[in-house]
C-alpha cells in the first residue's frame, strides 16, 4: 500500500448568507480553489489530476447536474478532467478527501483533488427535501421500516439538546465555548493563520467589484452576556440551551486538497504539507444524531494505537456547541489543543466544503506548534461521524 500526503490545501473565505458571495455562482465558487491550487502548484510537469471528487449537501440548481464534473470545467481544466460529486450530508467535503486517499493508498491513483462546496445563499440548506425542510423528515419508506413514530425523526437542533441534555452541558458552558471559538478565530485571523489556506475572490456585489478576503460571519467581540440574551432555536425558552450563538453559521464557501503519492511528490517535487495515516467512518443512533464524532474519533485512535495524549491537534466541526462538550467529555481531549484557531460557531459551516476545510486546516496548525498528529471529526445527520488522521512531514 502507497502513502496518500496532502500536497496543498485551500479554501475560499466563508461568505456570510446573503453576503458577498451572494450574485457569485455556486459553480464558479466550486471552481475557485480548483484554479487556487493550479495556480500555486505546477501542474505544467504532471498535467491535471486525475480526478475530482467534491462533496455537496444540496445538489439541485446551480449545484445540480454533478458539481464535481462542472467545477473543474469551469476552472479551465479540460473536458478531459472527470469529476463526481457525493454527499454524506456534513461530513461530505471530509468523505471526498477520505475517498480520495484510499483511491491513492490502494494504488488506483497518483494525484487527486478532493474538497466541497455550499452556497447556502443562492442553493438553501433543506432544498433537496421532499418534505418540509424544518424537519428534515425522510421518505415515508425508512419512517415505518426504522422509526416506530414519525415525529420521532427529530431535527439536528433537537438532537443538539438532547446531547446538552445527556451530558450535563448548561447553556453558559455552552456558550463559553462559543465565546473561545470567536476569540481564536479572531487572534488567528490577527496573527494572519487562515492566510496561508485562504484565497481571495474577487465579485461583482450591486454591480460593485470587491476582493472578498476573509471570513465574513465571525464576531470575535462576541461575550457571554451577549449570547445570554439570545432566544433558544429549538425549544421554548428555560427548556433548552441551543441558540444562533452557540451553533455554527449559515455561510457560503469551498475548500479543496491536493492529495497525491510518495511517488507523484518525488516526480513532481512536490513538497506535501501531511501525511493521510487513516480515516473511519461510523453510524449512530439518527434520532440523537450527533455523536458520531465520540465513536469514530475512538476507534481511528484504537485501530493506529494511538490516544489523545498523541494527538497535538484536534479539529471537531462546531456544528452545536454541545456536539463538542459531549466529545470532549467523552474523550477526554484538552480543549486547549481542540479548534485552536476557531471553528464553524466562528467562521460558519458550509456544508459540502467545511469538512475539507477542516481537513486543510490541521497541516497548518501543526506546522504552527511543530506537532506531528491531527485529527478532524464530524457529526452527520441521520446519525453518522467521520474522522481522518493525519501525520505532519
Amino acid at each position: 500500500m502507497q502513502d496518500a500526503y496532502i500536497v496543498d490545501a485551500v479554501r475560499t473565505p466563508f461568505g456570510k448568507r446573503g453576503g458577498s458571495f451572494r450574485d457569485f455562482h455556486a459553480q464558479d465558487l466550486a471552481a475557485t480553489p480548483l484554479e487556487a491550487l493550479e495556480d500555486r502548484n505546477d501542474f505544467s510537469q504532471s498535467g491535471y489530476p486525475e480526478d475530482v471528487v467534491y462533496g455537496c449537501v444540496t445538489p439541485i440548481g446551480e449545484q445540480g447536474m454533478n458539481v464535481g464534473r462542472l467545477a473543474p470545467l469551469v476552472a479551465g481544466w479540460g473536458e478531459e478532467i472527470p469529476g463526481v460529486q457525493l454527499n454524506r450530508m456534513c461530513g461530505s467535503g471530509q468523505q471526498a478527501i477520505n475517498f480520495a486517499a484510499g483511491q491513492i493508498r490502494g494504488g488506483l491513483a497518483d494525484v487527486l483533488v478532493a474538497g466541497g462546496v455550499e452556497h447556502m445563499t443562492r442553493v438553501p440548506m433543506g432544498a433537496d427535501s421532499a418534505a418540509d425542510a424544518d424537519t428534515y423528515a425522510a421518505e415515508t419508506g425508512v419512517t415505518e421500516t426504522y422509526f416506530e413514530h414519525v415525529d420521532e425523526l427529530t431535527t439536528q437542533g433537537e438532537g443538539a439538546e438532547r446531547i446538552a441534555e445527556q451530558w450535563d452541558c448548561t447553556r453558559d458552558e455552552l456558550d463559553g465555548l462559543a465565546v473561545d471559538s470567536q476569540r481564536r478565530w479572531g487572534q488567528a485571523d490577527e496573527a494572519g493563520h487562515y492566510d496561508e489556506q485562504l484565497i481571495a475572490v474577487e465579485v461583482t456585489v450591486d454591480g460593485e467589484e470587491r476582493i472578498v478576503e476573509r471570513d465574513e460571519h465571525p464576531r470575535p467581540e462576541t461575550d457571554r452576556e451577549t449570547l445570554g440574551e439570545l432566544p433558544l432555536a429549538f425549544r421554548e425558552e428555560g427548556e433548552g440551551v441551543v441558540h444562533a450563538g452557540n451553533a455554527s453559521g449559515i455561510v457560503d464557501g469551498a475548500a479543496a486538497t491536493l492529495i497525491a503519492s510518495g511517488e507523484a511528490c518525488e516526480r513532481y517535487g512536490w513538497d506535501p504539507l501531511a501525511r493521510i495515516v487513516d480515516t473511519q467512518v461510523v453510524g449512530v443512533d439518527p434520532i440523537t444524531m450527533l455523536t458520531g464524532p465520540i465513536p469514530a474519533t475512538a476507534e481511528l485512535l484504537e485501530r493506529n494505537d494511538l490516544t489523545v495524549d498523541d494527538i497535538d491537534r484536534f479539529e471537531v466541526n462546531e456544528a452545536f456547541a454541545s456536539v463538542v462538550a459531549a466529545w470532549l467529555d467523552e474523550t477526554g481531549a484538552d480543549w486547549e489543543r481542540t479548534n485552536v484557531w476557531g471553528g464553524a460557531i466562528a467562521h460558519g459551516h458550509p456544508l459540502g466544503a467545511t469538512g475539507a476545510a477542516l481537513v486543510g486546516k490541521l497541516p497548518y496548525q501543526l506546522e504552527a506548534c511543530d506537532g506531528r498528529y491531527g485529527l478532524s471529526t464530524m457529526c452527520i445527520g441521520f446519525g453518522q461521524g467521520i474522522a481522518t488522521l493525519i501525520e505532519r512531514v
